[in-house]
C-alpha cells in the first residue's frame, strides 16, 4: 500500500487553485470535515488516499 503525501500547493491545485487563506479557511471548518495536514519540518503534507476520498466525496454532496 502507497502512502504518498502530496504538499500544500498541490493540496490547493486539487480543489480548484484555491488561494493558501481559503485552505486554511477550509482547515479550521468543521463542518467541511477537510483533511488534516501532517506537519513535517513546518512543512504542511497531507495523504493522498485522504485527499481523494474528500473530494469523491465532495462531489457526491454537489451531485
Amino acid at each position: 500500500m502507497e502512502r504518498k503525501l502530496i504538499p500544500a500547493a498541490t493540496v490547493r491545485e486539487l480543489c480548484g487553485g484555491i488561494s493558501d487563506m481559503s485552505l486554511w479557511r477550509w482547515l479550521h471548518d468543521p463542518e467541511l470535515n477537510f483533511p488534516k495536514p501532517i506537519y513535517i519540518a513546518r512543512r504542511r503534507y497531507w495523504r493522498e488516499a485522504d485527499m481523494s476520498a474528500w473530494l469523491d466525496a465532495q462531489a457526491e454532496v454537489a451531485a
